[in-house]
């Protein structure tokens, strides 16, 4: 009698094939008992509350509306008040400054942290560990320290 075609290989890939099959059907199936084609109207409703927030239980008609004026509805972001100009001053200590290269740090008491310095907000000549007050302004990559002068 001559052996059979069939090679174990080819067995085990057919397992396989059918395990594959009969996951898929599965998942089918799985995905139609949760789909919306069983659910009510009542269960595919989202309500939307008086705070904006999406919610699954309608609002209730016995509860008082809080009603706005039009007026009173601000579009946009308020207006601040100025700074006051006493404020902007800071004081700090100089960390780091390479003269050939016209930079440095300054390190401000109040927040800890550190700024950027560049030799043409300098009026006057200064170098590492010096005290000194100036003023900030926001730049490209951060906040840049202008009107640099040594602290009495």
């Amino acid at each position: 009698m001559g052996r059979s075609q069939e090679t174990f290989s080819k067995k085990e890939k057919e397992k396989k094939k059918l395990k594959k099959r009969q996951d898929k059907e599965q998942k089918k199936e799985e995905r139609n008992a949760t789909s919306s084609k069983g659910k009510g109207i009542d269960e595919m409703l989202a309500y939307v509350d008086e705070n904006g927030n999406i919610t699954s239980t309608p609002p209730d008609p016995t509860k008082k509306k809080k009603e706005i004026k039009q007026e009173d509805i601000q579009i946009g972001v308020s207006k601040q008040a100025e700074p006051d100009p006493a404020d902007l001053i800071r004081k700090g200590t100089v960390t780091f400054f390479n003269t050939s290269k016209g930079y440095g740090f300054i390190k401000d008491h109040e927040t800890q942290e550190s700024i950027f310095v560049h030799q043409n907000a300098l009026t006057s000549v200064i170098k590492e560990n010096d005290k000194v007050t100036f003023e900030v302004e926001k730049g490209q990559k951060g906040l840049n320290a202008i009107n640099v002068h040594l602290a009495s």
